[in-house]
């Protein structure tokens, strides 16, 4: 790092558990954020204040008046531009030094499987279970490990699942994927705004602290967060010896009490 990026960073590198070497990860890193809605919005900006080096955001959907109430990437002059390419304007704000690259489109197939392979990270901020199911299908394949988030209404949640360790579980472990899911969206069910800055914020710290290795993530923890009472609850969930996806044996285990599948428009809020 350079003189510049030393005073920059220097809050983190003062932290025993990053240093200057766990900074030097988060400049050489490279973060995938699927979704840059409600919970895109906070984590790509902690992100790129941090200092990772490089962050492809990807979203198809352009920037809407309703989506102001919480979406802090945007801004009211953007409305009708791709939120790829608003939110790549205002991470150039915050740190220049940070490569973007927005990808304008909602992602699948090779192109999913190439850019998770690439990166060090991903974020799941999306909005619907079939892209969820698929970024979690590449992160198993590809051994990346991979940061959920969700908000609708008043209720939150946040998993962190990392197949580099043998044994973990995967998203799919605790949801499993099925077609009579009832999929909410926020267009109809609402969302408390700081909900989702607060979830955003807690996706980024747990990627920073995968990238430079400080402290321990919440592997095999579902957190759920009540934002009316401000209740948090951690169920501890394990994988799933028959999951298709990441494991195979006999033993089934089922999603836990008090967990329910991630909402549709949970990256949007």
């Amino acid at each position: 790092m350079n003189d510049e990026q030393l005073l920059r960073y220097s809050r983190h590198i003062l932290l025993d558990e990053i240093g200057i070497e766990g900074q030097q990860r988060l400049v050489n890193a490279k973060a995938l954020i699927v979704g840059a809605g409600g919970l895109g919005s906070p984590a790509a900006l902690y992100l790129a204040a941090a200092g990772v080096g490089r962050i492809t955001l990807a979203d198809g959907d352009q920037v809407d008046l309703t989506n102001l109430q919480r979406q802090i990437l945007h801004t009211q002059e953007r409305i009708g531009q791709p939120k790829a390419l608003s939110g790549k304007m205002a991470l150039a704000h915050i740190n220049p030094e940070v490569r973007v690259e927005a990808i304008n489109s909602r992602l699948a197939g090779d192109a999913l499987a190439a850019l998770i392979a690439d990166a060090d990270v991903v974020l799941d901020c999306c909005d619907n279970f079939a892209t969820r199911h698929a970024v979690n299908r590449q992160c198993v394949r590809q051994r990346t490990p991979l940061v959920s988030g969700a908000a609708i209404r008043f209720a939150g949640q946040l998993a962190v699942f990392d197949s580099r360790r043998a044994g973990t579980p995967c998203y799919s472990c605790l949801f499993p994927e099925a077609d009579d899911v009832e999929e909410e969206r926020c267009a109809v069910m609402g969302v408390f705004a700081p909900l989702t800055g607060i979830i955003g914020a807690m996706q980024a710290a747990e990627a920073l602290k995968l990238i430079a290795g400080a402290g321990e993530v919440v592997l095999g923890r579902l957190w759920l967060l009540d934002g009316l009472s401000m209740d948090w609850r951690s169920v501890n969930f394990g994988q799933d010896t028959q999951c298709p996806v990441c494991a195979s044996g006999d033993v089934k285990r089922s999603v836990p009490a008090g967990a329910s599948p991630a909402p549709r428009d949970a990256g949007r809020g």
